[in-house]
């Protein structure tokens, strides 16, 4: 049910949320009345100021742009108009880690225009929602007819204090691929977001942006003291964002929450986003669990190109097949599958790869037909190398051949520092290029995993086509490099996941990598691999081991059981870095399921069950740590027990060093 109420200036009232000051100073607040976002004309420039209770979160801070020609858009305005509104809706998404989203918030939306000049026009837009707050820049048509050149977005983000961050830097050569380091927000270089901040007041913050459109993707930089600083990504020539007649920028978003748990729980960044576009989604997408020939490549058993250690042949993909059949699971992803691989393509600068033509072994309309015999759907996979060029021309070609064999998911890489030698993967032209294939691949009914892309800025809401995206670093840096540290995990959950599902690829149950290089493996237990499927969303989650690693362990029976898509998701408990514990009910049934992980440090965990129907008794069916267990120490073993239960339990889980634990509660 959808409730709009839009009030004349004359009605304006505290009542909603909103008050002037003066002429040239306004108030917004959430419906709640927590946080405030106050806008004011000083000097004829705007600024903002954002609070949460009786505690200054972000003191005045810059608003507007620099234009070509060292034109500036950010002052010498006079306020035009302002008007209020409220909005109050409840939508539900179509997959996703809770499925009835509350949209509720108060907006102000002010008309500014320059007094000489050009007499330029700027709209900017205020929503402020019970966990956060957000704005925008709109540039409407006007009587200036000429293209506009964005040179710098002069927004800032002044913190009242500092605080402890966590941050991954903004290198526009390698994408988002870091692991994540906390330091003081003082001493902070230029990173990328979200950017999550505990800040000394308490306070939990997210900074990051939602709606992403024909923008270039904003980072963040330390200007002085606690002010960041938005600073856009780029074109090759230095032209920060280039449009003709009009312009919107992306939601710049500070989501705010009494404890880190809030910022996971917060939809702030979806309800910023469009509704649904896609009518018919689920006619050839529902979240699954799949399998793949993949973690063989990464650990060096297969290679990806035609060799005596093919992974992707014929032979394999059956044999494949018919063990993920076995084990009641319905999709396989095969890499390697085309032509166009060779030793070292990722050197090759502008490699070209082929988007219909099958490599020597490998038989692809032969494979897709030996799946349907066992209801086993196939995963495409076009690794583009970043050469756009040559992608561009066959993706048609490329996506009708999947529609035509019956397959209804790819997964697109884009391995490179640049897109097309040239382009950064977050710059304006990146940001069009996602956006279009995207949308391409919903003509052709297929849903979209994105791996070495830019961040998800809710675009899920209105395309749900797009389920998933790597957009970080995920298991495959323990096949071959140093690895993840063990509080990698305690971390992402507050961190990248914020921006929305991540393809993480969890469920290594050969943990020490026995068949892999030499002193590589996953610094964790195989009972925290379980509680990644819960800890970690994704409409899709691999089963990313070789099929022989599952074979005759009882502990498969958790990835069989546990879902994909939920009704409700709860975070127990948590501390960035240390460890995390959460809940979600499944949308399909009564069961619940719970996942808890530590860094590398054991933790006993006393988890209240209230999050349970008071009314029903349940059966934990439990999978942790062995005792004795811990990353070094017997890593695989893991305890399975269960036990009836209720609401007004507490339930124990004792975890070892980078360990964890999962649990099903099933409704008796």
């Amino acid at each position: 049910m959808k409730n709009y109420l839009i009030l004349p200036a004359v009605l304006f009232s505290v009542a909603m949320g909103y008050s002037q000051k003066n002429k040239n100073a306004y108030e917004l607040a959430s419906p709640n009345g927590q946080n405030k976002i106050k806008f004011e004309l000083v000097k004829n420039a705007p600024k903002y100021a954002v609070s949460h209770g009786k505690t200054e979160v972000i003191t005045p801070s810059e608003m507007g742009f620099l234009l070509k020609g060292n034109e500036d858009l950010s002052s010498n305005f006079e306020i035009k108009g302002a008007k209020t509104s409220s909005f109050d809706e409840t939508w539900e998404q179509v997959w996703g880690e809770k499925k009835n989203i509350r949209n509720n918030y108060n907006q102000l939306v002010v008309d500014l225009q320059q007094k000489t000049g050009n007499k330029r026009k700027l709209q900017i837009q205020f929503r402020a929602f019970d966990d956060g707050v957000a704005f925008r820049y709109v540039y409407p048509k006007q009587n200036v007819k000429d293209s506009i050149f964005i040179m710098d977005e002069k927004t800032t983000f002044n913190l009242k204090e500092d605080g402890k961050a966590w941050w991954i830097p903004a290198n526009r050569e390698n994408r988002d691929e870091y692991l994540f380091k906390d330091a003081p927000v003082s001493t902070l270089d230029t990173v990328l977001t979200p950017l999550t901040i505990e800040s000394k007041s308490g306070l939990a913050l997210s900074f990051h942006e939602a709606n992403l459109i024909d923008f270039a993707s904003m980072t963040l930089v330390n200007n002085r003291g606690t002010e960041l600083k938005s600073d856009l990504v780029p074109w090759p020539d230095g032209v920060k964002v280039r449009v003709k007649d009009t312009f919107t920028s992306s939601w710049r978003t500070i989501q705010i929450g009494e404890n880190p748990g809030e910022l996971i729980t917060s939809y702030l960044v979806l309800n910023l986003n469009e509704p649904n576009k896609l009518k018919n989604t689920n006619s050839y997408f529902k979240p699954y669990k799949y399998l793949g020939i993949w973690w063989g490549m990464h650990i060096g058993k297969y290679t990806f190109w035609e060799s005596d250690k093919q992974g992707a042949t014929t032979k394999n993909a059956e044999a494949y097949i018919d063990f993920t059949a076995k084990e009641g699971f319905n999709h396989l992803l095969i890499e390697g599958w085309n032509k166009g691989w060779t030793p070292g393509w990722y050197e090759n600068r502008m490699h070209m790869f082929s988007f219909t033509k099958s490599a020597d072994n490998f038989d692809l309309e032969k494979v897709v037909e030996y799946g349907k015999k066992k209801n086993i759907e196939l995963i495409g996979y076009h690794e583009t190398g970043s050469n756009l060029i040559n992608y561009l021309k066959e993706v048609d070609e490329g996506f009708a051949l999947y529609k035509k064999l019956g397959i209804h998911t790819v997964k697109i890489g884009h391995v490179g520092s640049k897109l097309n030698m040239k382009q950064m993967h977050f710059g304006q032209f990146g940001v069009n290029y996602f956006r279009y294939i995207l949308e391409k691949a919903a003509q052709y009914d297929l849903a979209v995993l994105y791996h070495e892309s830019i961040k998800d800025t809710g675009e899920r809401r209105t395309f749900p086509n797009m389920v998933s995206r790597e957009a970080a670093r995920g298991q495959e840096y323990n096949a071959w490099s140093e690895g993840n540290p063990p509080n990698h995990l305690s971390i992402i959950p507050f961190t990248r996941l914020l921006s929305g599902p991540m393809d993480f690829t969890p469920g290594i149950f050969d943990v020490e990598v026995k068949q892999g290089y030499p002193g590589k493996r996953i610094q964790g237990t195989v009972g925290q691999q379980l509680a990644l499927y819960v800890v970690l969303y994704s409409p899709i989650q691999m089963l990313a081991d070789l099929p022989e690693n599952y074979e005759g362990k009882p502990a498969l029976q958790f990835l069989k059981d546990v879902p994909t898509d939920w009704e409700d998701t709860k975070i127990v408990e948590g501390k960035i870095g240390e460890y995390i514990t959460t809940a979600r009910k499944d949308r399909n049934s009564a069961d619940w399921y719970l996942g808890t992980l530590t860094n590398e440090k054991p933790r006993n965990v006393e988890v209240s069950l209230s999050f349970l129907d008071p009314n029903a008794t349940y059966e934990a069916q439990i999978y942790v740590d062995a005792e004795g267990t811990d990353q070094t120490h017997n890593p695989e073993a893991v305890a399975i027990s269960k036990k009836t239960v209720k609401a007004s339990d507490k339930l124990q889980l004792k975890l070892g060093g980078a360990g964890g634990g999962a649990v099903r509660f099933k409704k008796l």
